[in-house]
C-alpha cells in the first residue's frame, strides 16, 4: 500500500514517453521467443546479510504475555490509491466462459471462522480495512495471517494460538520496526524443510517528509522446527529508502523469493519491481549470516507495461523441488488498454537466478510475452477507481467495493509445480468479463526441458449471471487438477461471499468444468466509504496427500457488521475441499 501523494507522482512518470519506448522492444508472438536480457537497465545484483537476526522463545509461551506490548490505538495502514484510468468501454474477452459447467462440484471437508476485523479491536483497540487474508496448511496446522493480527489453528477448526497482533511475532527484536503492527502478511508452509514462513513489511517512515526519513525491511520469521507454536529464527533485511509494499513470497529451489513494488520516499521519482532471492538452506538452519541479493526494475530503465504494478514470484508446492539449478520464474501481465504502454494483452515471464556459493552470483531478465486471448482489466468505476462493485441495498456508489482489476498484475499465488517432463504454474487475474461484471481470468503456463514457455490453457470463469467474481486464487493437486477460490457479489441478492470451482486435467482445456460450489454466504454489506476488498486470498494444497485444497478469503455477516460501525466488520472463513480422482 502506498499513500496517495506517492501514487500521483508515479502516474506522473508513468505518462511520459513510456509508449515510445515499447514499439521497438516488443514484438507479440505466439512462441517463446527470448527476449533482450534487460538486466543491465535493471542494475547489478546487490548483495546484503541481515540487517538483525535472532531466535524467539516459544510462541505459545510469549503468548501469554503479548498484550503487554499492544499499543492503546491501532496503527493506520498506509492508502494506497489507484489511478485514474479511463474506461473506453468494455473490450469483449475473448475466453470467457459464460456459462455455468453442468457437472458438480464436491462439498467442502473443513469449513471453520478464521480472523475478523474484531479481533483487530479486541487486540489493538480499531479495526483497520483492507484485511488481505492470507493462509497456508502444514501436516497439522492451519496458520493464518491478516492486517493486523494472526492465529495458528487445528486442522478442524480449533485456534491453538493467538489472535496476536503481527507486531508480537517481532516483541524484542533489534529492529524495532519489525516490531510494529504494520501489515501485507504472507505465510508459507515450507513442506520440503517442514518450516513455516510468516513475514510482514515495515512501514515507519512512509509518509515521508511529514515524518523521518527511515530505513524501510523485509521481516521475515522462519519455525525452528514444523511447530508453528514454536520457536523462529527472525531475520530483517532493509530496504533503504524504497518501501516494499505488496511483498509476495515464493518457495524454490534453494532460495526463498519475494518480489516488491517498491516507491522512494527520500527520491519520490523512484518507482520500480523489487526482486529479491534469499539463501534459504542458512536460513533454515538459523545462521545468522544468510545472504539476501536483491534487483530493481525501475521504470524508465525498464519499460512500465514489463513490470506494471506487480511480478508475482514462483512458489513451489508438492514434496519435489524444482529440477537443481532451475531459474525461478516471476510472472506479470498487461493489458493494452490499460495506459501502462502494452501494445498487445499479455503474460510477461522474467527469470530469476542466483547462485549461492563463495564468490554468488545472480542475474534476472525478460525471458519471454506470452500474447494471451483479450482481456478488458479496466472496469466501469466511479467516483473513484476502488468503487467498482454493487452490493445489495448500497446506493451510494462510494461504498461500492474495489475490484482491484485495473492494477496490472496477476493476483496471489504463481503456484508452481514439477510434473517431470515439464513444469506448470497457474495464476490468475480479475477483469471486467462481461459488461459491468467482474470474472476471473486463469492461466496455466508451462516451461518445457529446454526451458521455453507457452500457455497452455487459459480462460475466463464469469457465468452470465449477473455474480461479480474476483479477487481468486489458484492451484493445482498432485495429479494436475486445477482449483478457484474467489469472492462474490451482485447488487441484488448476493452478499459478499466465498464460492470456488475447477477442472480435471484432462478436460477440455480452457474451461473450468466441475461447477460452483459455495464456503460461505455472505449476509451483510460493506458500508465504510473505505471500498478497499482483499488485497488478496490463497489458496493453497495440503502437503499430506497433495490433493485436499485449502481456501482463505473475507466475506461479511449481519454479526459481524453490526460489531463495526465503521462499517469494516469483515470477517474471513478457511475451508477445505477436494476434487474428484486425486
Amino acid at each position: 500500500m502506498i499513500d496517495g501523494s506517492q501514487r500521483r507522482r508515479i502516474r506522473r512518470l508513468a505518462a511520459l514517453g513510456v509508449g515510445i519506448l515499447l514499439a521497438s522492444l516488443l514484438t507479440p508472438t505466439h512462441t517463446a521467443q527470448a527476449q533482450p536480457d534487460p538486466a543491465p537497465a535493471a542494475g547489478k545484483p546487490t548483495f546484503s546479510k541481515p540487517a538483525a537476526f535472532d531466535v524467539t522463545a516459544p510462541l505459545r509461551d510469549v503468548a501469554r504475555t503479548a498484550r503487554r506490548s499492544v499499543a492503546p490505538t491501532p496503527p493506520q495502514l498506509p492508502e494506497e490509491r489507484g489511478p485514474r484510468l479511463s474506461d473506453r468501454g468494455h473490450t469483449p474477452d475473448a475466453a470467457v466462459q459464460a456459462t455455468k459447467p453442468a457437472r458438480t462440484i464436491g462439498g467442502t471437508t473443513a469449513n471453520f471462522e478464521g480472523l475478523s476485523n474484531q479481533d483487530n479491536f479486541n487486540v489493538l483497540g480499531g479495526r483497520v480495512n483492507p484485511p488481505d487474508p492470507v493462509g497456508d496448511v502444514g501436516p497439522n496446522h492451519y496458520v493464518e495471517m491478516v492486517n493486523l493480527v494472526f492465529g495458528v489453528y487445528s486442522k478442524t477448526g480449533r485456534l491453538l494460538l493467538g489472535p496476536l497482533a503481527l507486531g508480537d511475532l517481532w516483541a524484542g527484536f533489534p529492529v524495532d520496526e519489525c516490531t510494529e503492527h504494520s501489515g501485507d502478511p504472507v505465510v508459507l508452509y515450507d513442506q520440503r524443510a517442514d518450516r513455516w514462513i510468516l513475514t510482514q513489511f515495515t512501514t515507519r517512515g512512509s509518509d515521508y517528509p511529514n515524518e523521518p526519513a527511515n530505513l524501510f525491511y523485509n521481516c521475515i520469521a522462519i519455525s525452528t522446527t514444523g511447530d508453528p507454536t514454536g520457536s523462529y529464527y527472525r531475520y530483517a533485511f532493509n530496504t533503504g529508502y524504497n518501501f516494499p509494499d505488496y511483498p509476495k513470497y515464493g518457495i524454490w529451489g534453494d532460495s526463498y523469493l519475494i518480489t516488491t513494488r517498491e516507491f522512494g520516499t527520500v527520491d519520490p521519482s523512484v518507482y520500480g519491481i523489487g526482486v529479491y532471492g534469499l539463501e534459504r538452506d542458512r536460513m533454515i538452519a538459523g545462521d545468522p549470516n544468510a545472504r539476501a541479493v536483491s534487483f530493481l526494475l525501475q521504470d524508465g530503465k525498464v519499460p512500465l507495461n514489463l513490470i506494471g504494478d506487480g511480478l508475482l514470484p514462483a512458489d513451489a508446492d508438492g514434496p519435489k523441488a524444482p529440477p537443481a539449478g532451475s531459474p525461478a520464474p516471476i510472472v506479470g501481465t498487461q493489458d493494452d488498454g490499460a495506459g501502462y504502454g502494452a501494445t498487445f494483452d499479455a503474460v510477461n515471464v522474467w527469470e530469476f537466478k542466483v547462485t549461492w556459493n563463495a564468490a554468488p552470483a545472480a542475474s534476472i531478465g525478460l525471458k519471454t510475452q506470452l500474447p494471451t486471448a483479450g482481456f478488458d482489466s479496466v472496469f466501469p468505476c466511479q467516483p473513484t477507481a476502488r468503487d467498482c462493485l454493487p452490493q445489495p441495498g448500497i446506493t451510494n456508489r462510494d461504498q461500492y467495493l474495489d475490484v482491484l482489476s485495473y492494477r496490472q498484475r496477476p493476483t496471489w499465488r504463481l503456484a508452481y509445480r514439477t510434473f517431470g517432463s515439464y513444469e506448470s504454474m497457474v495464476t490468475n487475474q480479475s477483469v471486467e468479463a462481461l459488461p459491468g461484471q467482474a470474472g476471473v481470468r486463469w492461466w496455466e503456463l508451462r516451461r518445457d526441458k529446454r526451458g521455453n514457455y507457452a500457455i497452455h490453457q487459459e480462460g475466463t470463469f464469469a457465468p452470465n449471471d449477473t455474480v461479480n467474481r474476483w479477487m481468486g486464487s489458484i492451484a493445482q493437486d498432485r495429479k494436475g487438477n486445477i482449483a478457484l477460490g474467489y469472492s462474490v457479489v451482485n447488487g441484488t441478492d448476493v452478499y459478499p461471499g466465498i464460492r470456488y470451482t475447477g477442472r480435471l486435467v484432462g478436460d477440455r482445456r480452457g474451461e473450468l468444468t466441475l461447477g460452483e460450489a459455495t464456503v460461505v454466504n455472505g449476509t451483510a454489506a460493506q458500508t465504510s466509504l473505505n471500498s478497499r476488498w482483499g488485497d488478496y486470498s490463497s489458496m493453497n494444497v495440503d502437503p499430506v496427500d497433495d490433493c485436499t485444497f485449502w481456501y482463505v478469503n473475507e466475506y461479511y455477516t449481519q454479526a459481524g457488521a453490526a460489531q463495526a460501525p465503521n462499517g469494516n466488520g469483515w470477517q474471513t472463513r478457511i475451508a477445505s475441499f477436494r476434487l474428484p480422482a486425486c
